[in-house]
């Protein structure tokens, strides 16, 4: 469970008016107080029985209450208090046993980071603090401290009674110079202070059981009788973690309140820098994964020096970006990561567990699922894309082909798809009904004649009347708006309709079928990875749970429409055909991933061409592209 700071943030910055260290502890305390109190009022109602009997036999001992109503009340409150204490017992076990979620992390000894370890410590005795129990790294722009000291954690737990674990996002060390990191870590490590209070750690193990608890319905091996139960008892752990759901965020606001002020005294003219590099960190790491690190993991390989490959990409985005001018001028400090024995090691165990956590891959390498140096990405993971979608349009095209006519399949050339995409749209290029072992998606009927009837009714709407006369102009102003307003909302309305139109049919139906494809292939590789993690928690290897059940992967990028694939797809044909008949070379940008070398420099006007070719089936200014670039779109591309 996290708590305490956030390494991307510095609380209330001190700016509270006077609200310090001790308006923090207070205000924490107080609300864990309040925590305790839900955790009290729920023991209280479940003894009350119990004690309403022990009233009832002790009346019956000094004779006040005899009489049948009596002893039949004292027989209905026993079954009642027995039942109550049964049902308060299990959910006191489940609660006790229940194994709170643990952030997957790469533990960091003392004797693979002494330095630092040793600036931890220092940080803490500076702050006058406990220091963490342990370090840790995760594949994240965050830090925060985290209690692992449940004995259900295993081999990840720390001593009981020991302080928390420090989390530290693994592309800090790469990225923030040793004083930056030590700034940004103060308010963090400032927290373990608050967290060795009897109350606050009190309510925030009575707060992890109760989460914990909520996730056990969803555990596998369990049988029938024991999941009714345990969703039993996750109904009354959801119902008290609402009831203290409210005071548990003002105790974690307290303490990050505490803190923060706390920290104020460490390094404050570093403070102000090394927040600026925790969001121009963020925005250099999301680029990494969605843009390079995600088509690597596509193809079955790893980039096993992701945190090296943030630097590279923050000093790229620095240079192209205004607002980050200057930023790489720090590089010539000491780094973070030389606080560490193995840099190297530790980057790729933590590049291996983001691709663990955002992709879902293997826990250790294998045939299908290798690390790749950065020197060998554009030839093991670039060319292998663009060979692999450009199979995979072809594949596609040979489908509908078949359907259409029952030749042979044509030969894999950049000019089959040109023909394709400018097939007229008077023509159906598609069939008029799929076959029966196909799916793939047809031209719906009538949509020419439609096009047609919204082009008329363009046609036929009332042009925009030509500007008045100066003199004239303010005599009309106020009679002709109203009709200008009507008038321009409805040549908005036949513009909407127009976008709206299928501009190129042929597109569409190719986009749908590769859309259906990419889904198939997709939903089989998330079926391995699960049959993968179900094999793994039934042979008792630690997966990753959290308190909702399965650690959930983290979607990189949202979802994208059929012509966005189609023409990735396409410009993947290009840049194979470009490499097979030109000196074209597969290349690697550190902000936008694969990209096409064309005499050593990125070819970033390719993009826009496809585009026309793919949106309105104009192939010119990609023939333009072809013919300058010297590319021969009717040679065989070789597919992966």
């Amino acid at each position: 469970m996290r708590y305490g700071v956030s390494g991307s943030g510095f609380g209330n910055g001190g700016k509270d008016g006077g609200l310090g260290d001790e308006w923090g502890v207070r205000a924490a305390r107080s609300r864990a107080l309040a925590v305790l109190r839900v955790r009290g009022r729920a023991l209280g109602a479940a003894i009350f029985p119990a004690a309403v009997a022990v009233v009832l036999y002790a009346g019956e001992v000094t004779g006040h209450f005899t009489g049948t109503g009596w002893a039949t009340a004292r027989v209905i409150t026993t079954v009642l208090a027995v039942v109550v204490l049964l049902a308060a017992a299990a959910v006191a076990l489940v609660v006790a046993r229940a194994r709170p979620a643990v952030t997957p992390t790469v533990e960091l000894s003392e004797t693979a980071a002494p330095d630092l370890h040793r600036l931890v410590r220092d940080l803490a005795d500076r702050l006058d603090v406990p220091a963490p129990s342990a370090i840790a790294l995760t594949p994240d722009c965050d830090s925060w401290l985290e209690d692992r000291s449940h004995r259900a954690h295993g081999r990840a737990a720390v001593p009981a009674g020991a302080g928390p674990v420090l989390v530290i996002g693994s592309p800090f060390l790469w990225w923030m110079r040793v004083g930056e990191l030590r700034a940004v870590l103060a308010p963090v490590v400032a927290g373990t202070g608050p967290a060795a209070d009897p109350d606050i750690a009190a309510a925030r193990r009575f707060v992890r059981g109760l989460d914990a608890a909520v996730a056990v319905p969803d555990e596998p091996g369990l049988d029938p009788l024991r999941r009714f139960g345990a969703r039993g008892v996750g109904r009354v752990a959801r119902l008290l973690l609402r009831a203290c759901g409210n005071h548990a965020a003002e105790m974690e606001r307290g303490v990050a309140a505490a803190g923060s002020e706390r920290a104020q005294a460490v390094d404050q003219g570093t403070r102000i820098v090394a927040q600026e590099q925790v969001g121009l960190a963020y925005a250099g790491w999301d680029r990494l994964l969605t843009r390079v690190a995600l088509p690597a993991w596509r193809m079955g390989r790893w980039p096993s020096r992701l945190d090296a490959g943030v630097v590279s990409a923050l000093t790229e985005l620095s240079r192209r970006d205004r607002l980050a001018e200057g930023f790489s001028s720090r590089l010539g400090e000491r780094p973070a990561c030389d606080l560490l024995e193995e840099p190297g090691a530790v980057d790729e165990a933590a590049s291996l567990l983001a691709a663990r956590l955002f992709h879902g891959g293997p826990a250790e390498a294998g045939p299908d699922w290798a690390p790749v140096d950065w020197s060998r990405y554009p030839e093991e993971v670039v060319d292998r894309k663009w060979r692999a979608d450009a199979a995979r349009l072809h594949d596609v095209l040979d489908r509908l082909s078949t359907a259409a006519d029952p030749e042979a399949p044509e030969a894999p050339t950049l000019t089959r798809v040109l023909t394709h995409l400018t097939a007229p749209q008077d023509r159906p290029s598609t069939p008029s009904a799929p076959t029966e072992d196909d799916d793939l998606p047809v031209v719906p009927p009538g949509a020419e004649a439609a096009a047609e009837a919204r082009a008329q009714a363009r046609a036929e709407a009332p042009a925009r009347p030509e500007p008045l006369a100066a003199e004239e102009e303010d005599r009309h102003e106020t009679e002709g708006r109203d009709e200008h307003e009507a008038e321009t909302d409805a040549e908005h309305e036949i513009d909407a309709e127009d976008e709206d139109d299928v501009r190129n049919p042929a597109a569409d139906a190719l986009a749908a079928a590769l859309s259906a494809q990419v889904a198939r292939e997709d939903a089989e590789r998330e079926a391995r990875a699960a049959a993968g993690a179900t094999a793994g928690a039934a042979s008792g290897a630690a997966g990753f749970t959290g308190p909702d059940g399965p650690w959930p992967l983290a979607p990189l990028l949202p979802p994208r429409t059929g012509r966005d694939l189609l023409a990735d797809h396409v410009t993947a044909l290009v840049c194979c055909a470009a490499v097979d008949t030109t000196g074209a070379a597969p290349g690697l940008d550190w902000l936008d991933g694969p990209a096409l070398l064309v005499d050593g420099e990125r070819a970033a006007d390719l993009g826009p061409r496809v585009l026309a070719l793919v949106e309105e089936g104009d192939p010119a200014p990609l023939r333009a592209w072809l013919s300058t670039t010297g590319v021969r779109p009717e040679k065989p591309v070789r597919l992966l």
